[in-house]
């Protein structure tokens, strides 16, 4: 079996996390990023996913799992929705292959071409990933961009931007996991399918799995507190 194959079976019907925060964050420090990963691989966690060359080396150095590597802005700006943010250069392909990551993901969105002459083509964007031999994963936010993404030859298609885009939002239930897409790309595209996006609880991931869920990806109900406790907040206190 080769390197490939052995990443996508290590992943299959396995939980990864999105450990990342924004430079403006307590947990941004590199220290506190490493014991973020560290924990989360103790709890069971099959993969990592995470953002900008030193996680990735970190991530790669200290820890037997795959890694899927983003670039992204330090601080995402407040209209993201219109933006094209994560990965969207040859450039940062390049910078993330050297870090080590095993899976290459980046925004597979129809944003792409008409948001800045800065980004590259997805077509470029495909063969420099699958040309350093690794597997390329497109983070979609409608089943269009999953269709144009499978025919382009991706390896991963994960609806990690679904409701983040203009051309998505309000598709999906409100804080929801957007199981829907989920079910429509499965059943027309013979591709692993991640799952990722506003999953919050055991039962959304169980669902993603019934569903066909190739992974799933978790990140905010697990490695943002800020987030997690303005959950709580928001929701708890609805009754009072």
């Amino acid at each position: 079996m080769n390197k490939n194959k052995t990443i996508l079976e290590r992943i299959k019907n396995n939980i990864i996390i999105s450990v990342q925060a924004q430079e403006n964050e307590p947990l941004y420090e590199e220290n506190c990023m490493l014991a973020m990963m560290k924990s989360v691989i103790n709890g069971g966690a099959k993969g990592l996913r995470v953002a900008n060359v030193r996680d990735v080396k970190n991530a790669k150095e200290n820890f037997d799992v795959p890694i899927i590597g983003i670039t992204k802005p330090n601080i995402i700006p407040q209209n993201y929705k219109e933006l094209v943010y994560i990965t969207p250069t040859v450039k940062d392909c390049i910078s993330l292959i050297e870090a080590g990551a095993d899976v290459v993901a980046f925004d597979a969105t129809i944003r792409k071409n008409n948001i800045s002459k800065n980004n590259s083509s997805l077509n470029d964007i495909i063969s420099t990933i699958k040309n350093a031999n690794k597997l390329a994963m497109a983070d979609i936010s409608t089943f269009e961009e999953a269709k144009i993404a499978y025919e382009k030859g991706v390896d991963i298609i994960s609806t990690t931007l679904s409701e983040y885009t203009i051309e998505s939002q309000n598709k999906s239930k409100e804080d929801e996991p957007d199981f829907e897409l989920l079910e429509k790309i499965k059943s027309n595209f013979d591709i692993p399918v991640i799952l990722e996006g506003r999953i919050w609880t055991p039962q959304d991931v169980y669902k993603a799995f019934e569903l066909g869920a190739y992974s799933v990806v978790i990140g905010s109900a697990v490695t943002r507190p800020q987030l997690i406790v303005r959950r709580f907040i928001d929701l708890g206190l609805k009754t009072l």
